[in-house]
């Protein structure tokens, strides 16, 4: 029988590498990313739960100058430098039609064919899953020894233009990914207590 989290008990340290300790970065290490620690980031994060078992997050690992000057164009100017110089950047989307694949992600299930036929819902619960699994991603990648820096200066429609051009997907979020430099770090923003933003009732 399988123990429930709390059951199980939070390990301190790997609560210290994914949240109290872990920052977001802007200025990295030249050494590189192998692609071993991306597959193993991917395959933990899969695991995180999404509605429907939909999975609808579309990951496109760049790591090759080439690949990188042909986001350059879409970067804010503020986060072209970071970007150029980290191992990797991740460009995180979502599938439109990720419903099509229902039969085999959760068996049984009448979803598939609702979301077929609104495809305004299906956009909008793809968006919220994938966004939901983005977060499970930052996470993986920080418990597989890497730093992230997320970022939302970009131009989505650029993206789109650049990588998937036939529409299907869509870019909502870029990371970059690698071994930080934390030379740069400032301390760490204030963040709200518990009484401050939650509600016991």
């Amino acid at each position: 029988m399988t123990q429930s989290t709390s059951e199980r008990g939070a390990d301190p340290a790997a609560l210290d590498l994914m949240f109290h300790s872990a920052r977001s970065f802007g200025a990295w290490q030249d050494k590189p990313v192998s692609d071993d620690i991306l597959r193993e980031l991917y395959d933990v994060a899969r695991m995180g739960p999404t509605a429907n078992n939909g999975c609808p997050l579309r990951l496109l690992f760049l790591r090759s100058a080439e690949a990188k000057e042909k986001l350059k164009p879409c970067l804010s100017p503020g986060n072209v430098d970071k970007t150029m110089a980290a191992p990797v950047t991740a460009i995180l989307a979502y599938d439109r039609f990720f419903f099509e694949h229902m039969d085999r992600l959760s068996p049984g299930s009448t979803a598939g064919t609702r979301f077929a036929e609104d495809m305004e819902k299906a956009e909008r619960i793809a968006r919220l899953n994938a966004t939901l699994q983005a977060a499970y991603v930052l996470l993986a990648a920080r418990a597989s020894g890497l730093d992230c820096g997320p970022m939302g200066g970009f131009n989505p429609g650029a993206v789109d233009a650049a990588f998937f051009p036939d529409g299907r997907i869509k870019t909502f979020l870029l990371c970059n990914l690698g071994y930080g430099d934390g030379a740069a770090l400032k301390p760490r923003a204030y963040r709200f207590e518990f009484d401050e933003v939650c509600t016991l009732l």
